[in-house]
């Protein structure tokens, strides 16, 4: 044992100074022979075509030169630029209404962009330009009016207003609107279903779920296939040759045709196309940067920030990113309380298809009281808790909160649903943490928790002061520039609850707010969720977390098959259930 002990530091020492000696070392990379050969297989094959291209005297450099900076080309490239930016912008903005219509929930609204969609995707670009073109001929004029009536306001002949040009914008844009509608709509469904339903609980309206949304998220599917299309319109504007218009490629034919220099004016034409190509592959670069805010927990640096950071290097400065002052006091929210809502529940049914998932529930909740729900899985329980604040519509029964209907107005013994815009009005009072978090990706921290109050008028310095606030309460000062994909799930969750709360809601609903997070996270999330019982706020609570419960519950209600089974304290609950349905869940959970 002596000489055991006695050997070990010695060895030790001797490890660790020859570990000192590596560092002095130089380190040979691996080398890869096959890797060697491809690369230099691949500088022979360049440097032959290369060679092949500049000494053959029969790609006529000398014309290329002289024609590549005409004026007749510049002209015809201008035209094909101003075709391409036409065709993009109308044909987008276009394809983005219809993309909606096919979204939208009107039959016939969906139905009539499916007919434009089927009919302009189907006639070829060159037919349409000619019928286009031939446009005079069905019809003389073209007027402004009232459908039906023989009132017009204003009246012009066809064949003056359609001019080449304009049959050419007019055909790129009808043909571009057809492809981009679908791009947009498979990029608007590639949005998860979570993310429309956490704008929907903050009472975001529909134009801003929109655009604020799910299409700055939506645009990482769109962008790739938007400038694979954006590419193919530009390349597309040689089809309007058949106008006799004087774009780039029909310029450059008319050349080729007097001077018979065939390949060099191809080449001129080619290498033009190759500079708009390679403009809009940096542009869609950028752009799809732009886009990606979020997406990484690192994101890559982009080609300016490098520049600054190397002249920031060179000027002996750090660059640093701008800090957010937050409050650095932690707040109790017992500090700032807000008055809960009674909740009344009333012979509430819902069935999925012919699975009914909830059964003439009936509940009233007390002001400021923290009511958990327990069941097993598919008893209903996150079903009612989205049916309280009209996520899902009830097929029978109503939810009042403070006597006031949810999603409905009385009138007599009938209940007329609310317009969308007043359903999302009344979510103000209602905030909702999901299980999933349902962050919005695409926003740092402090723009997911602005985002709803700034949407319902409260001015913008307002909202920061009072989200940096929240942030405090929650324990996260340090995370408002963050976005949430560089957060853990247990402050991903804080957040989720912060950003609820930010609109002061009268009823807070928690759908298993703890299921999604490691064991290790849980404590943290519940912590944030005990302070919010003592603050006044009526809490409904979905969960699985028997002892939170025990502590936090005010009244347990047990779910069965889509009814309550029983409710009651939780001393009665967990102690002496009168239900033996409940006293067998509980004795498999204790």
């Amino acid at each position: 044992m002596t000489a055991v002990s006695e050997y070990a530091p010695a060895a030790a020492l001797e490890r660790k100074s020859q570990l000192g000696a590596y560092a002095h070392y130089r380190i040979i990379p691996a080398r890869y022979p096959l890797r060697t050969a491809g690369t230099i297989l691949s500088v022979l094959i360049i440097g032959a075509i290369l060679q092949s291209v500049f000494t053959n005297p029969r790609w006529g450099w000398d014309v290329f030169a002289e024609w590549f900076l005409s004026e007749p080309v510049l002209t015809g490239l201008g035209r094909t630029l101003l075709l391409t930016a036409f065709g993009t912008v109308i044909g987008f903005a276009l394809g983005g209404l219809i993309a909606l219509a096919r979204v939208s929930a009107s039959p016939l609204l969906q139905a009539l962009a499916w007919s434009y969609i089927w009919l302009f995707r189907s006639i070829p670009l060159i037919v349409l330009l000619l019928i286009l073109n031939n446009l005079g001929y069905l019809y003389e004029t073209i007027w402004l009016g009232v459908p039906f009536t023989d009132i017009t306001w204003f009246s012009f002949s066809t064949t003056q207003l359609l001019t080449p040009f304009a049959a050419a914008v007019l055909g790129l844009t009808l043909n571009q609107a057809a492809f981009a509608a679908e791009i947009i709509r498979g990029g608007i469904l590639s949005v998860d279903q979570g993310q429309h339903e956490a704008a929907a609980a903050l009472g975001l309206p529909k134009g801003r779920q929109t655009f604020h949304i799910v299409l700055p998220q939506a645009m990482r599917t769109i962008l790739p296939t938007a400038f694979n299309d954006i590419i193919g319109l530009a390349k597309g504007t040689s089809n309007v040759y058949i106008l006799a218009l004087p774009e780039l490629f029909y310029t450059v034919q008319v050349i080729f045709h007097r001077n018979l220099e065939v390949i060099p004016l191809l080449m001129v034409a080619t290498v033009w196309y190759l500079i708009i190509l390679t403009v809009l592959s940096a542009v869609q670069w950028q752009v799809e940067r732009h886009f990606a805010r979020g997406a990484l927990r690192n994101p890559p640096p982009s080609a300016l920030s490098r520049v600054i950071s190397a002249i920031r290097r060179e000027a002996g400065q750090t660059a640093s990113s701008p800090v957010v002052a937050a409050p650095t006091d932690t707040v109790r929210w017992s500090a700032a309380r807000q008055p809960g809502a009674t909740v009344s529940i009333h012979g509430v049914s819902k069935s999925f298809g012919h699975l009914k998932v909830l059964d003439d529930v009936s509940l009233d909740i007390p002001s400021g009281s923290v009511t958990v729900i327990l069941g097993q899985s598919g008893s209903g329980k996150s079903t009612l808790l989205r049916t309280i604040n009209h996520l899902e519509r009830v097929d029978d029964g109503f939810i009042a909160i403070d006597g006031d209907l949810i999603g409905y107005r009385a009138e007599g013994d009938r209940l007329y649903e609310l317009k969308e815009r007043d359903i999302l009005a009344r979510r103000v009072e209602v905030g909702m943490v999901f299980q999933n978090f349902n962050l919005f990706p695409h926003l740092t921290v402090l723009e997911n928790i602005i985002e709803a109050p700034i949407a319902h008028g409260i001015r913008r310095a307002d909202a920061q002061a009072y989200a940096l606030e929240l942030l405090s309460r929650v324990g996260l000062s340090d995370k408002a520039k963050a976005y949430p994909r560089q957060l853990s799930g247990g402050q991903q969750q804080r957040i989720a609850i912060a950003r609820a709360l930010a609109l002061k809601p009268k009823v807070l609903l928690f759908d298993e707010p703890t299921s999604a997070l490691d064991p290790e996270l849980v404590n943290e999330v519940l912590d944030v969720i005990k302070e919010l019982a003592r603050s006044g706020t009526t809490l409904i609570i979905v969960t699985h977390e028997i002892g939170f419960a025990r502590e936090v519950a005010d009244t347990i209600v047990f779910m069965e098959a889509g009814k309550i089974v029983e409710t009651g304290s939780p001393e009665k609950i967990f102690g002496n259930a009168n239900q033996l349905r409940v006293r067998e869940f509980l004795a498999k959970v204790l």
